[in-house]
């Protein structure tokens, strides 16, 4: 090579070592920072894939809550966010294609946070968020197609939660929100329904825009439930209660089944109730408030009447007075300055345990109590926190009331706290009462709390004894109560889910109700109490409304209750049971009037119903 073409090609060499050295100058000298900056804006965004969620049965396995895949309408809050408007324009043209103002989707596209109230979407920001579901195929096309109007907006297939039973057992069901269960067994058995999310990577930039998937794993889908549910006794129950309500008037109720022996839910009616489907689409802040989610069966607190009577049997019985012996039942009784009176003031004359359950008379319990505080003795609270009164049952669903049983301690704590209103109310009065001799007696009493108040009195314990003055129970606390009754003292801590099924058909596990307690009564009591409730519908305070019934068939017990309400007509109640089947009934009508009148007629024919699915299998 000569040297002039050694030469040219060390000139080109060091241009080009020259060109590269000044690039990676200006690279990483001059332009390092931005570049920097655009490095460290990139990043990985791990976004769940929910999986289908399992369903859940009855006990016979049909659905109560299954799948379904429908064309749903999601929005990218990601790509609303670089909209030069936030998205408002793009949700205003959505909303006029779906019938639906533009505030309503925006509420179901905002993120949850501890200052966002529902309703909001839980999940993750990276995932389409459901705005609207089961569209019309025209209408799916016509978003497709109109993509310049609607960037971020898409149509695709989803599974969605149905509910075939409608508004029968929604409290019981539960609902999901996003992927998770929120309420009833939804929220309960959560992990198991679930299953185990997907995942997918994808980098985004700097602005938050997706530009590749990095990876994706599949997920994989929830076990099934079934539960002790029959849906068929479930809808027995729904229009048992709902005729129930209609008839007497009533304002809200519940009506309870369950196995006696096993404490496993056979059915929960509740109402007002809602259909779950409008979790669906997502709802309204004015929606979500609007909607009735107190689950009446388990959370829903009244007075019980009379059905309490069981319990201070019991405590009598614990007391040493005999079951046997006989009781006046005069048409009322002295407790300190005050007369008690039998319901309607009637005179009963002579009578044993037997017959006080059975014509469900109040002045020899007011005597047995009165008698009872005299001594100093607590034997008829201690009796009924043994039934399970004053504390959740345990039942695999949310927000269980505990239901309260009054005392000497309980009134002095609420004496203190409500002293400062009494006070100021003993002077003031109640202006506001329209009933002038209702006013002059709250007065009255708040005279008496300002001065000194609080204590346990005798007829205190007169009010507890018949079911009164403070005391409340859930219908489920009632139910269980009077289950154990039924099967000779066992206390279940009651359970709607019986057992859990993978997709292949495999069990997961079997759940079995545990054992709660035993009732404080010995097994000549409880056959003593089971024997004056079997007269109840026959003879007793129930026979009208059972005029007729088939006891050959179905030997269906009960006890009628009537509970005062201030201010409102009085709670209805009924608490049955039979031997075979071995169920337990309460219903409970709020404002329903007399137990015989409106609670019992209701429980008849949910027996009816139990009774015509014996026949037809």
């Amino acid at each position: 090579m000569s040297s002039a073409r050694l030469f040219l090609l060390r000139l080109v060499v060091t241009a080009m070592l020259l060109t590269l050295t000044g690039r990676l100058w200006y690279l990483q000298v001059v332009s390092g920072d931005r570049y920097v900056r655009a490095a460290a804006d990139v990043r990985i965004r791990t976004v769940s894939l929910p999986p289908t969620r399992g369903q859940i049965l009855d006990v016979a396995g049909r659905p109560l809550v299954t799948n379904r895949t429908r064309p749903v309408v999601t929005v990218d809050a990601v790509a609303l966010a670089h909209q030069p408007d936030g998205g408002r324009a793009v949700l205003a043209r959505l909303g006029e294609v779906l019938g639906q103002p533009e505030r309503q989707l925006a509420e179901k596209v905002r993120p949850c946070g501890p200052e966002v109230a529902q309703p909001c979407w839980q999940g993750s920001p990276y995932e389409p968020i459901p705005v609207a579901e089961g569209v019309t195929v025209p209408l799916a096309l016509q978003i497709s197609e109109r993509q310049q109007d609607f960037p971020g907006v898409r149509t695709e297939l989803r599974p969605v939660r149905v509910h075939p039973l409608g508004r029968a057992a929604a409290h019981t069901l539960g609902y999901v929100q996003g992927v998770k269960g929120r309420d009833g067994l939804e929220a309960v058995y959560d992990r198991e329904l679930a299953g185990r999310a997907g995942r997918r990577d994808v980098a985004v930039d700097n602005t938050g825009q997706v530009t590749r998937t990095i990876r994706e794993d599949r997920p994989v889908p929830g076990n099934t439930l079934v539960t002790g549910i029959d849906s068929r006794i479930q809808a027995i129950a729904e229009r048992a209660l709902g005729d129930g309500l209609s008839s007497s008037g009533g304002s809200s109720g519940a009506a309870v089944v369950l196995e006696s022996g096993t404490g496993r839910v056979v059915a929960l009616a509740g109402r007002p109730s809602y259909d779950p489907a409008v979790w669906i689409d997502g709802v309204t802040a004015r929606e979500y408030k609007a909607l009735p989610l107190l689950s009446q069966a388990v959370r829903g607190e009244w007075a019980p009447g009379s059905t309490w009577k069981v319990a201070s049997v019991v405590a009598a019985a614990s007391a040493g007075y005999g079951l046997g012996a006989t009781y006046d039942c005069p048409s009322g009784y002295t407790v300190g300055d005050r007369v008690f009176r039998n319901f309607g003031s009637a005179n009963l004359g002579l009578m044993t345990m037997h017959g006080a359950l059975v014509r469900s008379c109040d002045t020899i319990f007011y005597r047995l109590a009165d008698e009872l505080w005299r001594r100093g003795s607590g034997a008829l609270q201690e009796t009924a926190r043994g039934f399970g009164f004053g504390r959740p049952t345990g039942v695999d669903l949310p927000g269980e009331a505990a239901g309260a049983v009054p005392g000497a301690a309980a009134k002095k704590a609420l004496w203190r706290a409500t002293r400062a209103e009494s006070c100021r109310r003993a002077v003031k009065g109640y202006p506001e009462q329209a009933d002038r001799g209702r006013a002059a007696y709250l007065t009255a009493i708040a005279r008496e709390n300002c001065r000194g108040g609080g204590v346990w009195r005798g007829g205190d314990a007169a009010n507890l004894s018949i079911g009164q003055g403070g005391v409340l129970v859930t219908p489920l606390q009632l139910a269980r109560a009077y289950a154990a009754i039924a099967n000779g003292g066992t206390l279940y801590s009651p359970r709607a889910g019986l057992r859990v099924v993978r997709p292949d058909g495999t069990s997961v596990r079997t759940i079995t109700p545990p054992v709660a307690g035993r009732l404080p009564a010995s097994a000549g009591t409880l056959r003593f109490i089971r024997q004056a409730l079997a007269q109840v519908p026959r003879s007793g305070t129930a026979e009208g409304a059972f005029k007729g019934f088939p006891f050959g068939k179905i030997a269906v017990a009960g006890k009628t209750g009537t509970a005062e309400s201030f201010g409102h007509r009085d709670t209805s109640w009924f608490a049955s049971f039979a031997p075979d089947p071995a169920y337990t009934v309460v219903v409970v009508l709020s404002e329903g009037g007399r137990g015989a009148e409106g609670a019992a007629p209701a429980a008849r024919a949910i027996w009816e119903g139990i009774l015509g699915l014996r026949e037809r299998r």
